[in-house]
């Protein structure tokens, strides 16, 4: 059995064991404060003290010990505390101060992660590290304001439509539904275009984040613009129109994948990306040859809408040329800083054929109404 004089001592070797744990618990702190640090040091240091003669009066030295650790962890929670507050104060001060006095800068006063077009020689935002800020810069003229204005029109003007199309109109259900994804695909690619726009320039980590979501919004536009075209376009030959839908939807998909890629967005990539998304597009006319060897020419142009079709091609094209290209602003840098650069274009002719688009599909609509028959072939194939 123990004596209670190796008790005591054992008791004690536990005790210099617990205040160095807690010493260094107390010391890893994240303090700013030098006055409260030293007086951290100071209840450190009586502590070291006490250990020193605990195995003379090892229950006062051990009360007032406890005594001093307590005292020490309150501090150290307060100071933490209080250097939390002290911080988030100066940040909201800090982005008050953006959101009242930022003005526009120089190319080459932007940090490297918001230097896209160098042809854009002034009028940039320079970062805002607040949404609010971001946000409220729709009411200022900068580099920026065509391109969030022109799809922020175009989408309201498609949300619009759609109410109008899917509630007031004579489509059937099976109609509306088709209808609803090109609505779906026009409306996700013009309101997140606009929102990439208007909070790119938030920090380097929302700027890519909403990048991505950019191009995503386009692949989703070029899948819904394809949906209610391959459906009228075959609407009575059910095998090619099942295959040419999901081909669609898997290149869609690829396309979105790659928009996730990091270095897809940086702007060496800028003619691989505009080149991606006009294969994309342009697959399309694989199954418009296909109709028209199938059906005629002039079927195709009457009941397939296939002008249309080539109209809308054309523009998403010329769109994508001119922003892979940086026309008219790199012939002419530092006189498109505000309006008329290629962007600003590209969306106009996004906007403009995706108009096109729907004018045609509208035409195959009605005419499929006025029109339900399918031949006696086909029809028994669909039975």
């Amino acid at each position: 059995m123990e004596s209670p004089e190796s008790q005591e001592r054992e008791d004690g070797i536990r005790l210099r064991k617990k205040v160095q744990e807690n010493q260094e618990d107390v010391e890893s702190s994240d303090c700013e404060d030098d006055a409260k640090t030293d007086l951290v040091k100071r209840i450190i240091e009586s502590t070291k003290e006490l250990t020193d003669c605990m195995p003379t009066d090892l229950p006062s030295a051990k009360r007032m010990l406890e005594d001093g650790l307590h005292a020490a962890a309150e501090f150290s929670s307060d100071m933490a505390a209080g250097a939390g507050a002290v911080a988030e104060q100066a940040g909201d001060i800090c982005r008050k101060v953006i959101e009242a006095s930022w003005k526009v800068c120089h190319f080459q006063a932007l940090p490297h992660w918001l230097q896209d077009n160098d042809y854009l020689i002034w009028g940039h935002r320079p970062p805002l590290p607040s949404f609010t800020a971001c946000f409220q810069s729709l009411f200022r003229i900068h580099t920026e304001t065509g391109n969030i204005w022109t799809h922020l029109i175009g989408c309201v003007a498609f949300v619009s439509l759609a109410v109008y199309t899917l509630i007031w109109s004579e489509l059937q259900s099976e109609e509306r539904l088709v209808f609803a994804a090109f609505f779906a695909g026009a409306i996700l690619c013009l309101g997140l275009s606009c929102t990439y726009h208007t909070v790119h320039c938030h920090s380097e980590f929302v700027g890519k984040l909403f990048s991505k979501l950019d191009y995503v919004g386009i692949s989703f536009l070029i899948m819904g613009s394809l949906v209610p075209w391959l459906y009228y376009t075959f609407y009575c030959q059910y095998q090619p129109k099942v295959i040419y839908l999901t081909v669609a939807t898997v290149l869609g998909f690829g396309a979105i994948i790659t928009s996730m890629v990091d270095r897809f967005g940086e702007p060496k990539y800028r003619p691989f990306r505009a080149g991606i998304f006009i294969a994309f597009g342009l697959s399309g006319a694989i199954p418009a040859i296909h109709y028209a060897v199938m059906e005629g020419w002039v079927n195709a142009v009457s009941y397939a809408s296939l002008g249309w079709l080539i109209l809308m091609g054309s523009l998403y094209i010329l769109g994508a040329l001119l922003y892979a290209g940086r026309i008219p602003e790199c012939y002419f840098p530092g006189k498109c800083d505000i309006w008329f650069q290629s962007h600003q274009i590209f969306h106009v002719l996004v906007i403009a054929a995706a108009f096109v688009h729907y004018q045609g599909i509208s035409e195959m609509a009605v005419y499929r109404l006025t029109n339900n028959q399918c031949p006696a072939s086909t029809e028994a194939t669909l039975a």
